[in-house]
């Protein structure tokens, strides 16, 4: 399908902060209809997911960053996420001029996962950790003149939809797609970078490589929710995407933040 020679494309994930706040997203929107050539969004939308179950009555539990997802909380999360976050973003995107389409895993069969089993005495319930991704799906859309915006949902082809990690999402749809591209994923979220001190904005770690990473973590630099996210902005260079940025929504172009090597 593709030429020799690699034609770029840029993958930006967009947390659900950012998600949630309507200027915020309007001009990350904007910023994303600016990136040149091809492109795909991945969205979160956690926060807003959590909003929603809380109005429902259904009580949201977090374990090390990760959402534990029963069967009430699966109906919130696709309602959320496949639903409303998704496409609101679509609309935002046609407003100014990028041909969009909503998908989730399930979609076009592009992100198929199992549900994870329980660990450590921990049962996140309706959870998908990946199995196989579709790249060529994905790069047909793409090609077609489509935009893809990613919901993290998946599927287990047995008609059972999951709830999956957006960063994991990100990493996944890279990855699935650097066999024809050089990739470069842009993970941006609401500070500047991967912070060294979290109450200070302009701490930014300018690069972390794997050694780093693992000091960071046991000297508790890095925690919570960040360290899935570099996890899989590590794993998306070990796998063969060219450059990996963490920054803020309002620097997707990847040149500010935290780059990953």
């Amino acid at each position: 399908m593709m030429k020799a020679n690699k034609t770029t494309i840029t993958v930006v994930k967009v947390g659900g902060a950012v998600v949630e706040d309507a200027t915020a997203l309007s001009r990350l929107l904007t910023d994303f209809a600016a990136i040149p050539g091809r492109k795909i969004l991945v969205h979160g939308g956690g926060r807003r997911a959590t909003k929603v179950a809380e109005a429902l009555g259904i009580k949201t539990t977090m374990v090390g960053g990760r959402r534990i997802t029963d069967a009430a909380m699966l109906e919130v999360v696709t309602m959320v996420y496949g639903g409303l976050v998704n496409k609101n973003i679509v609309a935002g995107l046609q407003a100014i001029g990028v041909n969009a389409i909503g998908l989730t895993g399930a979609d076009a069969n592009i992100i198929r996962a199992h549900k994870r089993p329980v660990k450590d005495g921990v049962d996140y319930g309706f959870v998908g950790d990946v199995d196989a991704a579709d790249g060529q799906m994905i790069a047909r859309l793409v090609e077609s003149g489509v935009t893809p915006v990613v919901a993290p949902l998946t599927h287990d082809g047995e008609g059972h939809i999951l709830n999956t990690n957006a960063d994991t999402i990100a990493k996944t749809v890279a990855c699935a797609v650097a066999r024809d591209y050089e990739v470069t994923l842009v993970y941006a979220f609401e500070k500047r970078g991967v912070l060294s001190n979290p109450d200070d904005d302009n701490s930014v770690i300018p690069t972390i490589t794997r050694a780093d990473f693992d000091r960071y973590v046991a000297d508790g630099v890095i925690a919570g929710g960040m360290i899935p996210k570099v996890e899989n902005a590590l794993a998306a260079i070990d796998e063969g995407v060219a450059r990996v940025v963490i920054t803020q929504a309002d620097a997707i172009d990847g040149q500010q933040g935290t780059i990953i090597r």
